[in-house]
């Protein structure tokens, strides 16, 4: 029989310390985001021009650079002609 450990998330956020990790994280961005928001709010566009071309490429992984297997079960028809 085997037994399902939780997993350590789950151990880390029903220790009293992790909650209080969490909730000191959370204030301590929250006050960095309103005390700084010009920069973060201009750098933004920046951000997402750059992320662009990452997402494509996570995007594309699947493929792996090949694509004889799009369409195989169609018949080929001759260069020219129909």
């Amino acid at each position: 029989m085997t037994t399902k450990r939780p997993s350590w998330i789950r151990q880390w956020l029903s220790a009293p310390s992790g909650w209080l990790l969490l909730a000191s994280c959370t204030v301590v961005a929250f006050f960095l985001l309103m005390e700084h928001r010009a920069h973060v709010f201009g750098v933004l566009p920046y951000v997402l021009f750059f992320l662009c071309p990452v997402l494509h490429l996570l995007m594309h992984r699947g493929h792996s650079g090949t694509h004889t297997d799009h369409g195989a079960d169609q018949q080929r028809r001759p260069p020219g002609g129909e």
